[in-house]
């Protein structure tokens, strides 16, 4: 046995050692794996890849701003609490891009500082576009505590947690509400800020935040703010569109509610104001489309430098009235929708259009989709195909 035994061991040996060796392998192999210990593609950085988090990426634009990414070969994740969004736009675009690593989407409040803060712990953030927020001027009146809450609390906890995990790219989307009614027109980004209603007001504070924590010791944050201008249209290949909840209506874009008149959803289009200072009293608007506008954040994000701030206009440079509004929207739907003119909607200002030559000469980027019309039908077919929007959430 003594014999035996002697023989034994190093062949024995040889076996262990050669267990480890496999074990180690196999360790190494799947710790490198999506999934191990919790883990995934998401949590780290990877060379060549640039991952984005888009809040209120179930939204309107941020769903849009998403299939673009992805399309760019961006990795995208998605944080929406679904109280003005659509699961049904985030399951488009995991139908789209069902690949791993590619998008992921996580339900939470922006409002809640644990779960910004988990989000950020687990994820590997290389820049975030920050789209969620409440967005109606006239509820914002109605509401004003909400709006403050949503618009500049969030996006301080937004800040916070780029902060404390080094995040250093911020592409904020802001409004053209934060100029309030100039005296000149068009606006340029040197126009003063005098925004005349809260959800300008919180939009405003936002940026403000943004840009004293820019400027802070140590931050060397790339930052862009975006002032969007009236975003209309959608998806040029129909896979999405616009669709707020039914109770919100009465405060939602003028061409939700052209669509809503043109499928019989409500009896007529609601006109509020006919007696502002403008050629045929309604309102002046600078219509600019969806796609040009994520088209913008792209470019923002691609030229994004560590320590200095863009700020931009995005915008056509050319005004419309909300009659000229209404014509299009007949031509786009071919439907005669009645018209009922009221009285002003409260925070409303009368005319409002940009000039986008800072834009276009620092981003290279110039609206491409200008035909009111065209925008229109574009959206209007999604509209057609979807009268209940995404479906239930």
């Amino acid at each position: 046995m003594e014999y035996f035994d002697a023989r034994r061991k190093p062949h024995n040996v040889g076996k262990i050692i050669a267990a480890l060796v496999l074990t180690t392998l196999c360790i190494f192999v799947l710790k490198q794996s999506p999934g191990f210990g919790g883990n995934s593609v998401f949590s780290r950085h990877e060379p060549g890849v640039t991952h984005v988090l888009v809040t209120g990426g179930a939204g309107y634009i941020g769903s849009h701003a998403s299939l673009r990414l992805l399309k760019d070969n961006y990795r995208v994740t998605i944080v929406d609490n679904l109280s003005r969004g659509n699961m049904g736009a985030v399951k488009v675009l995991k139908e789209l891009f069902p690949q791993p690593g590619r998008l992921q989407f996580i339900f939470a409040d922006l409002g809640d500082q644990k779960s910004v803060n988990k989000i950020f712990s687990e994820n590997a953030f290389d820049a975030v576009m920050h789209f969620a927020a409440v967005a109606y001027v006239g509820e914002s009146t109605l509401e004003p505590l909400r709006y403050y809450h949503n618009i500049t609390s969030n996006t301080l906890l937004i800040l916070e947690a780029m902060a404390s995990h080094g995040v250093k790219t911020l592409i904020y989307s802001s409004t053209c509400a934060t100029y309030g009614e100039p005296e000149k027109m068009p606006i340029t980004e040197a126009t003063p800020q005098f925004p005349i209603n809260p959800y300008g007001k919180a939009k405003k504070m936002a940026e403000d935040i943004i840009l004293d924590f820019s400027k802070s010791k140590g931050a060397d944050m790339a930052v862009m703010i975006l002032r969007y201008f009236n975003v209309i249209g959608s998806d040029p290949e129909g896979r999405l569109g616009e669709a707020p909840r039914p109770e919100l209506r009465e405060h939602g874009r003028i061409s939700g509610a052209c669509f809503d008149a043109a499928l019989g959803v409500i009896p007529g289009l609601k006109v509020k104001g006919t007696d502002y200072p403008t050629a045929d009293g309604t309102c002046i608007r600078d219509y600019i489309d969806v796609t040009d506008l994520v088209d913008a954040h792209v470019k923002a994000l691609n030229k994004a430098e560590p320590g200095k701030v863009g700020i931009y206009n995005v915008g056509t440079g050319r005004g419309r009235s909300v009659n000229e509004f209404v014509d299009a929207c007949k031509k786009a739907t071919g439907v005669d929708i009645k018209i009922e003119y009221l009285s002003r909607r409260p925070g409303d200002y009368a005319e409002v259009y940009s000039d986008p030559t800072k834009i276009n000469k620092e981003l290279n980027w110039t609206a491409q989709y200008t035909d009111l019309t065209e925008s229109l039908s574009v959206a209007w077919r999604w509209q057609k195909l979807h009268p209940r929007g995404y479906g239930t959430n």
